[in-house]
């Protein structure tokens, strides 16, 4: 997963708050923008750069898209914040230590 794009693309709130939404359970377009003050046509879009994103799928059910979360994606992600997260601990833990 490329980290920058991923951040990125969810520095956006409302896709922040679609990829939320997603990871509660699988949605269509619809179901979504009823849950958001912004339109189905925007919903749309947002989807849009979250697929290309590789943070949620899309499967068609009859004449219905339906989205989900892509937990593996979402993992990854986590991992690398954790990452990050672990760094910053050990530089507050040598810090801590230096003012000893």
């Amino acid at each position: 997963m490329a980290y920058a794009n991923a951040l990125a693309v969810l520095a956006d709130p409302t896709r922040r708050k679609v990829l939320e939404l997603l990871t509660q359970r699988p949605r269509t377009v619809g179901e979504i923008a009823a849950e958001l003050p912004v339109s189905r046509p925007a919903v749309s879009q947002h989807l849009k750069v979250l697929k290309e994103a590789d943070l949620v799928d899309l499967r068609q059910e009859g004449a219905r898209h339906v989205y989900s979360a892509r937990p593996e994606q979402l993992g990854e992600l986590r991992s690398y914040v954790d990452r990050m997260w672990q760094d910053v601990l050990a530089q507050y833990e040598q810090s801590a230590k230096e003012d000893d």
